[in-house]
């Protein structure tokens, strides 16, 4: 039996889950608020964490069962890039789009607009300009990039990237160590609301219905407990659903300003979610948001590709996508409501059908 094996076991402890306190960490704070865990047999623990190389790392070493998570981060881990190896999955997409581009008012007042007379400034300026992102393996990395060099700037030579916590941003763009960043909501709106900067594009014009974050599972555990990592999945999704319905808004945004979600104010998670974060668009535009597929894994492995992420491309095939996201367990997880009670012989008194 393996140590992990032997570490988890339902009876002594919750399945612990971690976050980063995003607007897109929703689907996990309404299942708990909601009592979805407890619906589908699950006693839960959230973890707040303050970004995503905690989160990798504590997936990892087995601190956390699962995780919300950026999408290129579980084919990072499971290739070991930036990381030891550690095989991960994802059985479910919990969001698409969500991201944006600010720029510094320092930059607004020498007359910056845009991504053309952003290019011109950097012609006078003698050093690189730095940009936050949340972490390499980021869609946010990718979307960054695509945009400065759709303007004719280059990374590396005119921006240099640095890694800073999202939570952070903020902080370090008033203080000026950064001149923009790219980050999820409400981040980008706090920083607009507080008058350190502007918004220059979102995700949702550079690469539309991208995705964007992910439940992510050392595969070892989904292997080990597949019982709990389908109905810790089949609550995710009822979650999901429920923060895509427009008349849930307000109800999610007060729950997420609370001090041990987001802890942002409630101007700043409404025009983050009305601007970026349009989950029932999302939905009837890309029919599969939230599953798993082939094009999806796509997506992220490309630009991993085309950033320079992957130092030996031919290794990485769509077998390896199909391994790594798992629509497999997506459509087993997706079957759970309809026959829970049976599969899993829960008692009678359990809470699914509350």
């Amino acid at each position: 039996m393996s140590k992990y094996r032997q570490q988890f076991n339902t009876a002594a402890r919750p399945l612990r889950v971690g976050f980063v306190p995003l607007c897109d960490c929703a689907p996990l704070v309404i299942a708990q608020e909601l009592g979805l865990f407890e619906k589908y047999g699950l006693h839960v623990h959230l973890s707040r964490e303050v970004g995503w190389a905690t989160v990798r790392d504590k997936i990892i070493y087995g601190e956390l069962d699962a995780a919300h998570a950026l999408a290129p981060m579980v084919f990072a881990a499971s290739l070991g890039l930036g990381s030891v190896p550690a095989a991960c999955v994802t059985g479910l997409v919990l969001s698409l789009n969500g991201n944006a581009i600010t720029l510094s008012q320092t930059l607004a007042d020498a007359g910056v607009r845009d991504g053309a007379t952003l290019r011109a400034f950097t012609r006078h300026w003698s050093t690189p300009l730095i940009f936050g992102i949340p972490l390499l393996y980021s869609s946010h990395h990718f979307l960054l990039r695509a945009w400065l060099e759709q303007h004719g700037l280059i990374p590396g030579r005119d921006v240099q990237f640095v890694v800073v916590p999202p939570p952070q941003m903020v902080a370090n763009l008033k203080a000026g160590h950064l001149h923009g960043y790219c980050v999820g909501e409400p981040w980008n709106a706090v920083a607009t609301g507080a008058g350190h900067g502007w918004r220059a594009a979102t995700s949702l014009d550079i690469a539309p219905h991208h995705p964007e974050k992910v439940l992510m599972v050392r595969r070892e555990f989904a292997a080990a407990h597949p019982e709990q990592h389908e109905r810790l999945i089949a609550a995710l999704l009822e979650a999901c659903h429920f923060c895509a319905a427009p008349e849930n808004r307000e109800r999610i945004i007060e729950t997420l300003g609370e001090a041990r979600y987001v802890n942002a104010p409630a101007a700043a998670l409404r025009a983050g979610y009305d601007l970026t974060l349009d989950w029932a668009i999302a939905a009837a535009a890309a029919g599969e948001t939230y599953e798993p597929t082939a094009a999806k894994a796509a997506w992220v492995l490309n630009h991993m590709r085309a950033a320079g992420l992957v130092p030996n491309p031919a290794v990485v095939t769509a077998a390896t996508a199909a391994e790594v996201f798992r629509a497999d367990i997506f459509q087993a997880a997706r079957q759970l409501p309809a026959g829970f009670k049976k599969k899993f012989n829960l008692p009678p008194q359990s809470l699914v059908n509350s």
